[in-house]
């Protein structure tokens, strides 16, 4: 009996089982759908789906920049695994960078658009579900971050020599930014800001820190009077923790991230910060 793509996308939804399995398993019954559904509980084989209750928090980021109509664009996806075991093995890591091939590809602008895009297969989603029978474990994509402009700069960090990379930071900036874009990625990496200036802090944040100052300030016991000036105050100081512009610069403290670009004439325009494990819980 031919064995159709019909066939085995019926035995996939009815097992959870990977492709290549289901494919394995349809040839073994001559295309008898009941068959191989026995062959493939006998092997013991853990449909995806099953795997999802596991946490797949390990993992490595693969990044990549890339010429484009904006001057360059930066990518980086997240490939979880469970382990760091399976996350430091040679496979593991060419995977993740076949995956962001594929985003690359796409021109994927998240990683719904991603999963969606096409693989080798089928989808990206397919892929990584095969991933999962080839790895034994949950693996599954991550965050996804894209940032354009004239020059795009990345910093991948290692957290130990024998583990591929667990932090990625991103910056894009202007021609002139370019000349100190490396230490503004390597300060991303290091400082984990969240906004690239003030005005881009959403607007519900800056009331809720408000607040917070606010009702700190008299529990304290703080005059009335003088509440407006310490909360504005401490305001700045959580702008400075997390704006990159705003913070000290990491090799030289006395002056501020935006003060580094202004020697260079330069400017930058967006930023992100992958790191392992951080995105949103299962």
């Amino acid at each position: 009996m031919a064995i159709t793509a019909a066939l085995i996308k019926q035995v996939r939804e009815e097992t959870g089982a990977g492709m290549m399995d289901v494919k394995k398993a349809l040839s073994e019954a001559d295309g008898d759908v009941a068959r191989a559904k026995e062959i493939i509980r006998a092997k013991g084989i853990q449909a995806a789906g099953k795997r999802e209750g596991r946490k797949a928090q390990e993992g490595t980021i693969a990044s990549k920049v890339v010429e484009s109509a904006e001057g360059q664009t930066g990518y980086a996806v997240e490939l979880n695994s469970e382990t760091d075991f399976v996350a430091k093995t040679p496979k593991f890591v060419e995977f993740a960078d076949t995956v962001l091939g594929y985003a690359v590809a796409a021109d994927a602008n998240s990683a719904d658009e991603l999963l969606a895009a096409n693989a080798e297969d089928g989808t990206v989603k397919v892929a990584v579900e095969e991933a999962a029978a080839l790895f034994g474990e949950h693996v599954k994509v991550g965050q996804f971050a894209k940032i354009a402009g004239p020059h795009v700069e990345i910093y991948a960090h290692k957290k130990s020599a024998e583990m591929p990379p667990s932090i990625v930071a991103m910056i894009a900036t202007d021609e002139a930014g370019a000349a100190v874009a490396h230490e503004a990625a390597l300060q991303i990496s290091a400082m984990g800001a969240q906004w690239l200036t003030r005005e881009d802090v959403p607007a519900d944040i800056v009331e809720s820190e408000r607040r917070v100052a606010t009702e700190k300030s008299l529990a304290e016991g703080k005059p009335e009077k003088i509440v407006p000036k310490i909360v504005e105050g401490r305001l700045n100081a959580f702008f400075k923790e997390n704006v990159l512009l705003e913070q000290a610069y990491v090799k030289d403290p006395s002056k501020t991230v935006g003060a580094l670009f202004k020697e260079v004439g330069g400017k930058a325009v967006a930023f992100a910060r992958v790191e392992v494990g951080k995105g949103e819980a299962e």
